[in-house]
């Protein structure tokens, strides 16, 4: 993490001291001159690499769980309630992004990025070892271990590698939003692999053999960045923020570890009494719970950086942007999560998955997704630079409102596909294309959304909270997956008229959301713009 007074920020951003030239910086902090990874800079691959092989274990573990828990124990399953299955799954991807905003304060205030990357890397990896061999300990406390584990090390890992990402380039622009496209391709490669092998050895084999697959893939995303970090990144991330005045830094940190170390020692109690049985968990209650604290967490978030924050004017008015686009991402994700819930459900149950004499596992429909995104990155690479430079590139509420019109569009179609479904009163399963085709509409809001959103946050962001900020974007996914966990078990066998309502619910706060945003744009441009203008 670079220091207070270091040269290295966005455009956007107010100077707060004296820079330094661009010959005078150390090695690997300049990067805007540096084009050897497709026309960006060096460090991006060990970055786009490491997320690639993260991602490969994160999305290949992600959809088993809905599918594992509720399988019949004589399949090798929990043989939970879909509904409970579906409220855990929401609850530990919600969990993994929340965490992302303690982890980017570890990283700004006590160890830097780089350590916090390391450190989540290992974890994550230990987690998926535990889950994978849970199937061998006769318990479920392994399995559920394992899950904690993935949680706390991809807070510390997932917000600080894209504020790595977003530090190569101190130019900013449409080359920014361009590296975070390429870096997001990287994140859906790893997905895409990672659902196709992690569902046939999972689905076919055995459910371990999926877990342990996904847990070979963060090994190699580990082993990538412990060798190349130090040739391609320099000095970015190696050190946290630090405060002028001594005395105050000691106390900062002191402060930091006590905190630290307190949450751990709840967290262990908290599994400890589950475990032993002390603590009875009620998933859906718990997801529930969590929606309205999440949400009031982040108003109160806002609220401190405001009131308590020092910052300036300007930087208030950037805070009170990424505030708006954190509401519209919160929407935006609650809808595009249920991937894992309620479509990794319809796919199993009413999709005709029969191809030949082949059945193709549920879970590989969740790489669909990751397919376009492949296909389309570079396309909208390009156009956000070819309309950067003819000075016509959208602003970020722009984007945002066409992601989450190409979103409703998706589940317009899902409404549909549900009503083929329960006019045969479940008996019928419709066709693959209707999923295929949601999910390309999906992938067209992603694009147009989340690279755009991550490079928002970057720019947007005063220096000092840059971590935290990564944080905050993450914490409206966790929002979002929380809901989509919520509703997942909507899609049953046994309650057919759940989902034409579910889809239709979906579809509509996704268009109404567009339009209300297309029409805040203009505001929050002038805004921007003024913003802009008080630093010159």
């Amino acid at each position: 993490m670079s220091t207070p007074n270091d040269p290295n920020r966005s455009v956007f951003e107010q100077p707060q001291a004296a820079t330094v030239a661009h010959d005078e910086m150390p090695p690997g902090m300049n990067a805007a001159g540096d084009r050897s990874f497709f026309g960006h800079p060096k460090g991006l691959s060990t970055l786009f690499f490491t997320e690639m092989w993260e991602r490969f274990s994160f999305y290949g573990l992600r959809p088993l769980l809905v599918l594992f828990m509720t399988a019949a124990l004589m399949d090798g399953g929990f043989g939970f309630d879909r509904s409970q299955a579906s409220a855990i799954v929401g609850i530990y991807a919600a969990c993994v992004y929340l965490a992302s905003l303690p982890g980017g304060w570890i990283a700004d205030r006590l160890i830097g990025l780089r350590k916090a990357i390391l450190y989540g890397a290992v974890l994550i990896s230990l987690g998926h070892m535990s889950v994978g061999l849970s199937a061998f300990m006769g318990s479920r406390v392994p399995f559920f271990l394992g899950l904690v584990l993935i949680v706390l090390g991809t807070g510390l890992l997932k917000p600080n590698i894209s504020a790595i990402v977003g530090d190569l380039y101190p130019e900013g622009g449409a080359r920014r939003d361009a590296g975070f496209s390429i870096f997001y391709m990287g994140i859906n490669i790893g997905a895409f692999f990672g659902q196709l092998i992690t569902g046939i050895l999972g689905e076919s084999v055995g459910w371990h053999f999926g877990f342990g697959a996904a847990g070979v893939g963060m090994l190699l995303g580990l082993i990538i960045f412990v060798t190349r970090s130090q040739k391609t990144l320099g000095t970015l991330g190696l050190e946290p923020t630090r405060h002028p005045d001594p005395a105050i830094q000691a106390k900062q940190e002191k402060f930091g570890k006590l905190a630290v170390g307190t949450g751990l020692a709840a967290l262990l109690i908290v599994i400890v009494l589950a475990a032993t049985g002390g603590l009875e968990l009620n998933p859906q209650g718990i997801a529930a719970n969590m929606t309205y604290v999440l949400v009031g967490t982040a108003a109160m978030y806002f609220l401190y950086l405001f009131a308590l924050g020092g910052l300036t004017t300007d930087e208030k008015k950037r805070v009170g942007v990424i505030a708006v686009l954190f509401i519209f991402a919160a929407i935006f994700w609650s809808a595009f999560e249920q991937a894992p819930t309620s479509l990794n459900l319809f796919a199993r149950d009413f999709t005709d998955r029969m191809v030949g004499g082949f059945e193709v596992p549920a879970t590989w429909f969740q790489s669909v997704n990751s397919f376009f995104v492949i296909l389309l990155a570079p396309l909208f690479a390009i156009m956000w630079i070819s309309m950067g430079k003819r000075g016509k590139d959208p602003s970020s509420p722009i984007k945002f409102a066409f992601g989450l019109f190409f979103a409703g569009l998706g589940f317009l179609m899902m409404i549909v596909a549900a009503n083929q479904v329960v006019a045969s009163g479940g008996i019928a399963k419709v066709s693959p294309w209707w999923l295929v085709g949601s999910y390309f509409f999906q992938t067209v809001g992603e694009l147009a959304l989340s690279p755009v959103g991550l490079s928002s946050m970057t720019k947007l962001a005063p220096r000092k909270f840059a971590g935290q900020m990564m944080g905050v974007w993450f914490l409206a996914s966790a929002v979002g997956n929380l809901i989509g966990g919520r509703v997942g078990g909507h899609v049953d066998p046994e309650k057919l008229e759940q989902m034409p309502i579910l889809f239709s619910r979906t579809a509509w706060s996704l268009l109404i959301a567009a339009a209300i945003l297309a029409l805040l744009s203009v505001p929050i441009k002038r805004m921007m713009r003024e913003s802009s203008a008080a630093k010159h």
